[in-house]
């Protein structure tokens, strides 16, 4: 699957996520954050989802209507946690993410908000 994983993401998880076969491109190898809009019109425009663990980006989506290839959301998640968590929502979840779901994870609970892509 394609992501941008936002600059909030482990290194980590970015290698993980690589290593599992995922097309990833991380906020953290840019020289400076555009910002959550740029973000948002990049992860769009190269029909990526956006990983991240900032609740700006649903804002975005559902209230102003940006448009988005869907997004992850995570939650309390630990450094350590973050890639299996991102690994198991991927796995179980991507044809709503795919959809253009905003799909919010955190352990113990998922919850899907569809919308349009």
């Amino acid at each position: 699957m394609k992501l941008l994983l936002d600059t909030c993401l482990s290194v980590k998880a970015r290698d993980a996520l690589k290593a599992a076969g995922h097309d990833v491109v991380w906020g953290g190898d840019w020289e400076q954050d555009p910002g959550d809009e740029a973000i948002l019109a990049l992860a769009f425009q190269e029909e990526r989802v956006l990983v991240t663990l900032d609740k700006d980006f649903g804002g975005l989506a559902v209230l102003q209507g940006v448009a988005h290839c869907g997004i992850l959301r995570l939650v309390n998640f630990r450094v350590g946690e973050q890639a299996p968590a991102c690994l198991k929502v991927l796995a179980d979840y991507s044809e709503d993410l795919h959809a253009g779901a905003l799909v919010t994870a955190e352990p113990g609970r998922i919850r899907i908000r569809q919308t349009a892509k």
